[in-house]
């Protein structure tokens, strides 16, 4: 059970961004009140990052153009979380880091 937590704790980052875009798709995004943004959970308005969540679902379902009419982020965004999760999948052999002999 011990060794089963650290494989899953080992990999934290690559399963919040899975669950993360699991979460964006399944996301009610034709509820206007849908919203993770916390300044505008707080009624203070909107921030330069509101609409990227519906942003990122149409873009999952291939709706571009609801995509880029909500943010203009969120295809980029689908685009780096992929390359993201597939670099977690698939880490490089390469260390690029300085090594002494």
């Amino acid at each position: 059970m011990q060794q089963l937590f650290f494989r899953i704790w080992k990999r934290r980052e690559l399963a919040a961004w899975i669950l993360a875009l699991v979460l964006l798709y399944f996301l009610p995004a034709d509820l206007s009140q849908t919203s993770f943004c916390p300044v505008s959970l707080l009624g203070l308005g909107s921030c330069p990052g509101c609409g990227i969540g519906h942003a990122i679902h149409y873009a999952l379902h291939g709706e571009w153009r609801l995509s880029w009419q909500h943010h203009f982020m969120g295809i980029p965004a689908v685009l780096i979380i992929f390359m993201r999760i597939v670099r977690l999948l698939y880490p490089s052999k390469n260390h690029y880091e300085t090594q002494f002999h």
